[in-house]
């Protein structure tokens, strides 16, 4: 099978990514002699800087682990939690049902920093100063700017020059949009970091006192009160088409902290696959492949319409399971050991036919009433004023439909003690987010996945975590850490990242063919982006699947996008087997990248 480059091998160490100044500056700190998760730290503060278009410092993430120190896996919470003020009434009184897309009001408490530090205190070795060195270098020296950071920019451009002002200091230097391909510098976002790095050097000697003396410079120092200074003084322009402050203050930020927690996990043939809790989408992924035990997908082969149509059906019924009962289990009471019980997904099974089903079909769980919130692709009122519409590529055929951008990155490491981690990076993207001024980046407007109607899992709460789509992976393999992997995409992560784990577990696919494989996904589900929508039958797919199960596909109902080859999906992965280390990336977008030795 053809493959776009070579999967990569060594026994050092390897680091795979969404952009390759990222994986270079990961890898770079393993060559320092750092550990898979000092080099985590690396990667992703790097990915803030250089895909501004996908994540930002004022972000958030899940984390998963493996430490061959202390032989446990563990779950990273880098989410951020609603403001104490987001409550429904809050934005009923401004005449709002669906919380906005960006700007102030949907921003969360902003996690990844927060998670960066506490990884790095508890399981890295290096200094603060050595993992951020390369971001910063990043920030300060400038980075090739992506064509699709430029193109992004210049859709908010009106946007930026008319009402988000710190924006436009930010992301139109000189007044101008910025070229694509060119050398593009951060010198507020590198003098934010700069001075977290100084303050936390100046207040302790000690490793451990310089990473929580940077943790409380963002939450409780100066980068908080710059916050809140900003929300209370700052009414944007938001997909609502009016001005609104935010609700969040620098209380929220002093009262959070990243925490450490146990995985979901559930075995699979000679797999056992862990993710985050109900908290992310993580577990749909698991149920997914509950669902799929009932099949024989080595009969179907890894590109046939009937494997298309069946991991589709799945995906549809975990999704619905996911929207009717998932949420922050620290406010509400989530059924995951019926949810991924092989009894009721055999039973959820026998609703899989030959066609294509139309309806969002969530299961009946004893004692728990399943609530979802439907509403049918167009049918919600919305303002979204001109300057915050986006031009992505679209399918080749049928009804255009934006692609979907993920607002996200992804990494995954592997170092030579076994030391494991994969990392999902988001929030805090140029175009959701305004830039806090003096800050150079902005707020998650993660609360835009919550919902504002009332006794729902995922109803907004002072304290409460929206239900996030990121979702990275490890799979252990005969009962070892083997795998690590995960890819951008919102609603899309937890199937793009599905298909390449099908391909390698039951086709025998390396890692680097089972990504450039065809890939597909549907939105069949309630959307987790505003405005919380629902596609019925629809199914996104790349035409390099062929005509033959192409038209196959229709024929069994399904509606189609039909895309180019090498269109959807940007997962990355990494693996370990008797000693020798193995990482891909995806071709797609011409930026992710692996490395290794």
């Amino acid at each position: 099978m053809f493959k776009t480059r070579p999967e990569i091998n060594g026994t050092f160490g390897v680091v795979t990514s969404t952009h390759w100044l990222a994986t270079a500056a990961g890898m770079s700190i393993l060559e320092k002699g750092g550990n898979a998760f000092d080099a985590a730290v690396a990667t992703g503060t790097s990915l803030h800087v250089v895909e501004p278009h996908q994540n930002g410092p004022g972000g958030e993430m899940p984390l998963i682990l493996y430490s061959a120190d202390r032989a446990h896996l563990k779950v990273i919470c880098g989410q951020g939690t609603a403001p104490k003020a987001a409550t429904s009434d809050a934005f009923r009184r401004l005449g709002i049902d669906v919380i906005p897309g960006n700007g102030l009001l949907p921003a969360v408490v902003p996690g990844s920093f927060g998670a960066w530090m506490l990884l790095l205190a508890e399981y890295g070795s290096l200094s603060l100063r050595e993992v951020l060195t390369p971001a910063i270098a990043y920030a300060r020296d400038g980075f090739y700017l992506l064509p699709n950071t430029a193109a992004i920019i210049g859709n908010v451009e009106t946007l930026f020059r008319t009402d988000w002002v710190a924006s436009a200091e930010v992301w139109l230097p000189g007044g101008q949009v910025p070229k694509a391909r060119s050398r593009f510098r951060r010198p507020h976002l590198a003098a934010t970091f700069e001075r977290i790095l100084r303050e936390a050097e100046g207040a302790s000697g000690s490793r451990q006192g310089q990473i929580e003396a940077a943790r409380k410079a963002f939450y409780e120092g100066f980068v908080a009160e710059t916050v809140d200074r900003f929300f209370r003084s700052t009414e944007l322009l938001d997909t609502t088409g009016e001005r609104h402050r935010g609700l969040m203050t620098g209380d929220d930020l002093a009262g959070w902290r990243a925490t450490i927690e146990d995985p979901v996990t559930y075995d699979y043939e000679t797999y056992t696959v862990c993710k985050a809790g109900p908290w992310t989408q993580g577990p749909a992924f698991l149920q997914q492949l509950a669902l799929l035990k009932g099949f024989d997908l080595e009969s179907m082969g890894p590109n046939s319409a009937e494997f298309v149509h069946v991991v589709t059906e799945c995906a549809k019924l975990a999704f619905a399971d996911r929207d009717a009962y998932y949420g922050d289990p620290n406010f509400t009471s989530v059924p995951l050991e019926i949810l991924l019980s092989d009894s009721y997904n055999r039973e959820r099974s026998r609703l899989i036919g030959p066609t294509a089903s139309m309806e969002l079909r969530p299961g009946q769980v004893p004692g728990v009433e399943p609530h979802l919130i439907i509403r049918s692709k167009g049918s919600t009122a919305i303002a979204t004023p001109e300057s915050l519409d986006f031009n992505y590529p679209k399918p080749k055929e049928l009804e255009p439909e934006p692609i979907a951008t993920g607002d996200t990155t992804h990494f995954d490491i592997i170092d030579r003690h076994g030391n494991m981690i994969s990392g999902t990076p988001s929030g805090s993207s140029l175009h959701m987010a305004p830039v806090v001024a003096g800050l150079g980046f902005g707020m998650p407007a993660r609360a835009q996945m919550f919902w504002l109607e009332p006794d729902l899992p995922g109803t907004i709460m002072p304290g409460k975590r929206p239900r996030t789509t990121l979702t990275p992976t490890l799979a252990l393999r005969d009962g070892k850490p083997y795998m690590a992997f995960g890819t951008p995409g919102g609603d899309c992560q937890d199937q793009w990242a599905l298909q390449v784990f099908l391909r390698h577990v039951h086709f025998d696919m390396d890692l680097q063919a089972s990504i450039d494989a065809p890939a597909f996904h549907t939105y069949h589900l309630v959307d987790s982006f505003f405005p919380r929508e629902y596609d019925a039958g629809h199914l996104a797919i790349e035409d390099s699947i062929g005509p033959d199960a192409l038209r196959e596909l229709k024929r069994r109902g399904h509606r189609l996008e039909i895309y180019d080859p090498y269109q959807l999906g940007y997962v990355t992965a990494a693996a370990t087997r008797d000693g020798l280390l193995k990482a891909a990336a995806s071709p797609r977008e011409a930026q992710c990248y692996a490395a290794g030795r």
